[in-house]
């Protein structure tokens, strides 16, 4: 039995690793010891090809059917896929889930209107406008300072002059963005 890394054997096999990790995430390769069962699985490979079933290698993105897995009977490949959706549930775990699922959703809806969750949507757009509330007012300063510094004399008395402007600024804006 040879136990090659996914990256040989995707190479052994002539496939990209990309195929590889897809057959992989589809349950197509036979794991064992920390690599790929090569010859296992490549029977499976051949065995799931002679069914007629494509994978992504062939080209149809990916959409192939859930199979069984190496050993394992339809029935048992059933009962496998419902359980990883859930649907191996009692009526009365269903109903648990489906309970908490709608507290949670209440909780969410009451935190939204008492305003302690808010959408990124509406942040993001308040951050936009704030952002450009500065841009437009740190551009004013050249324009509305000029005169003023072109009368100093020296690099301190400019460098003075443009941090008080942009610390006033500054500080108006955040007034502002109080009220």
């Amino acid at each position: 039995m040879a136990i090659v890394s996914q990256a040989e054997y995707a190479r052994l096999r002539g496939v990209s690793k990309k195929t590889v990790t897809q057959w992989k995430r589809d349950g197509k390769l036979v794991l064992a010891d920390g690599g790929v069962d090569v010859e296992a699985t490549d029977s499976y490979l051949k065995k799931y090809r002679a069914a007629g079933l494509k994978g992504n290698s062939e080209g149809n993105g990916g959409n192939a059917l859930p199979h069984p897995l190496a050993g394992e009977t339809n029935e048992q490949a059933a009962l496998r896929i419902l359980s990883i959706g859930g649907a191996n549930m009692s009526l009365e775990e269903a109903k648990r889930v489906k309970e908490n699922y709608l507290a949670l959703l209440n909780q969410l809806e009451y935190d939204q209107k008492s305003g302690a969750v808010v959408l990124v949507a509406d942040v993001a757009a308040a951050v936009g406008r704030e952002y450009s509330q500065v841009r437009t007012r740190l551009l004013a300063i050249p324009a509305e300072q000029a005169p003023r510094i072109h009368r100093l004399k020296t690099v301190t008395e400019v460098q003075d002059v443009l941090q008080e402007l942009i610390t006033e600024a500054l500080e108006e804006l955040v007034s502002d963005g109080g009220a």
